[in-house]
């Protein structure tokens, strides 16, 4: 290898020792002698039609593995199109490396082609940005940037490598630094005792688990202190899974746009215990809108502040130790009344509902329905943002942790396609369904291709109404009329075809779930076109609207 590839292969061996497997991304004139050193390495480079594709494909990896997926792209364009799925990375608290060309130190402090202030532009949405100065400082800013990314709360870090700085030559001796990992502390037990001392005059809690509670891998912890204590749980939709909805404690997930059935829950209780919540998952004004619940917040990290979550006790630590710490502290059994066994009973029936209903288009009730059947229990479901998501997230079951992913934080419109590649990549025993509407798969439809040539198999339903439905949705709701939201489709099936996919069209109702059981189980990419009448939003709302509690 020349002496010019040196420093890039210091890149290379960094990102080994910190355990990386992929690097999604498009090279570009600037950072060509780091692509070259990939060729030697066992890291997967991942060509990508869209940088854009890129970070969200690393996002995904982040999100379902832990470990910080990276994504690479030139200057100038090239990184300014990752911002995006970087963006959405640090708003859904997802570990990201996004490592990109700059032009030179010779020429970056003056007006020069393509020269952009890069650092300053993915500062405001990043934990940690930065500009390599030169190539010995390379290995103590690779670790920087995957111990920041990875450290709780997670999210997305850049670094800028100048093009000269990725050629230089280098010492014979420099190395990557060694791999340290940050392990969460114990709760105090001053704190559980008063998280302890709340809860012994507690007439109704509610325990609320999100997305930190998923990221700890406290799912195990969650369930035992729920049936200790006898205490309900509902997620976030950023949450979901991290407590079985087939438990008899299960609420459901909140977070729609209306108040939905788990909301009942809320309204009655009197102590709300977060685990694991971030509050940019779900406004608090929804489930608190009195200010009048004492919170019990445990996390990694103190609460956000905000005037409807007044914390009254926050547990910082390990969050499956707070958990048994504070069930071991708490000398009573709270008697779970009505209102979560009828919550549970009516998205239930919902779904029951959904299976019987032969409409054509299909109800979105029939679509939840017959992908849920389709699947199985450790099987991963992408729902893109829109009016899919509403229907995926508030009914999709969901058992295991990471099994339905939603962008909840920034709310993403294109990140299921690319994310179904990288959830494959990251479980490639289990099968993948990226669920999406017409207007977020035409964002990155480009990665068909990606995953066709990579052989990266996965299903993606696309959910036809020939509009934004979601906007179509709210406009409606608001002002009773609609505007501007509808488009025209290309023939998916033959688009799907022109890639290398495989595409199918539903014409009939009965014909969604043979159809997703065989393309499910092909070692293929495929795109299945099913229609779907939207009618039933402002059913679903007008019906929420009509609801009165106390259930």
């Amino acid at each position: 290898m020349s002496a010019q590839a040196v420093a890039a292969r210091l890149i290379v061996q960094a990102l080994e020792a910190e355990g990386v497997e992929y690097v999604f991304g498009i090279p570009g004139e600037e950072n060509i002698h780091f692509v070259d050193a990939l060729r030697d390495s066992p890291i997967r480079y991942i060509l990508v039609r869209h940088e854009q594709g890129a970070a969200f494909m690393a996002e995904i990896y982040g999100r379902l593995t832990g470990k910080a997926g990276v994504a690479s792209a030139t200057l100038g364009p090239g990184a300014i199109n990752l911002q995006l799925g970087v963006a959405d990375a640090t708003t859904n608290s997802t570990p990201v490396v996004a490592i990109t060309a700059q032009v030179g130190l010779d020429r970056i402090y003056k007006e020069s082609h393509q020269v952009v202030d890069l650092v300053s532009l993915f500062r405001p949405i990043t934990k940690w940005s930065e500009l390599a100065p030169s190539a010995q400082a390379l290995p103590e800013l690779i670790r920087k940037a995957f111990k920041t990314a990875q450290t709780e709360r997670p999210g997305a870090v850049y670094l800028a490598i100048p093009e000269d700085v990725e050629s230089a030559p280098l010492p014979a001796d420099l190395r990557p630094l060694p791999v340290n990992v940050v392990r969460p502390q114990d709760p105090s037990s001053a704190q559980i005792a008063r998280a302890a001392d709340v809860l012994a005059t507690a007439r109704r809690p509610i325990v609320l688990a999100g997305h930190g509670a998923t990221r700890a891998g406290a799912s195990g912890a969650l369930v035992r202190f729920s049936d200790r204590l006898g205490l309900p749980v509902a997620t976030t939709f950023n949450g979901k899974g991290v407590f079985p909805d087939d438990h008899r404690h299960a609420l459901g997930a909140v977070g729609f746009m209306r108040h939905d059935y788990v909301n009942f829950g809320f309204d009655e209780a009197d102590v709300l215990i977060t685990v694991g919540y971030e509050l940019q998952e779900f406004d608090p004004v929804k489930i608190n809108p009195l200010r009048d619940k004492k919170i019990i917040h445990i996390h990694r990290f103190p609460a956000e502040v905000d005037d409807h979550y007044p914390v009254a006790v926050g547990v910082q630590g390990d969050i499956s130790r707070s958990l048994h710490a504070l069930g071991d502290a708490v000398h009573r059994r709270f008697s779970l009344n009505g209102t979560g066994e009828r919550i549970r009973r009516m998205l239930s029936e919902e779904l029951e509902q959904g299976r019987s209903e032969n409409g054509f288009p299909l109800s979105p009730r029939r679509v939840v329905a017959d992908i849920r059947q389709a699947m199985g229990r450790e099987d991963i479901v992408l729902a893109d943002t829109g009016a899919v998501k509403m229907w995926m997230a508030r009914m999709y079951p969901t058992y295991e942790p990471n099994t339905m992913l939603v962008s909840n934080g920034l709310s993403s419109m294109g990140f299921a396609v690319p994310g179904a590649l990288a959830a494959k990549l990251a479980f490639p025993r289990r099968r993948v369904l990226a669920a999406t509407g017409d207007g977020a798969f035409l964002m990155n439809a480009q990665e068909l291709e990606t995953a066709v040539r990579e052989k990266v198999p996965f299903v993606v339903l696309v959910w036809v109404d020939g509009a934004y439905g979601l906007i179509e949705w709210k406009m409606n709701l608001e002002l009773g009329r609609d505007s501007h939201v509808a488009f025209g489709n290309p023939d998916f099936v033959k688009l799907a075809e022109s890639f290398g996919a495989r595409g199918y069209q539903i014409t009939a109702a009965d014909d969604l779930l043979p159809t997703l059981r065989k393309a499910l189980s092909d070692d293929a990419v495929s795109v299945i076109a099913v229609p779907v009448d939207y009618s039933h939003n402002l059913d679903l709302t007008n019906k929420l609207g009509e609801l009165t509690g106390p259930f």
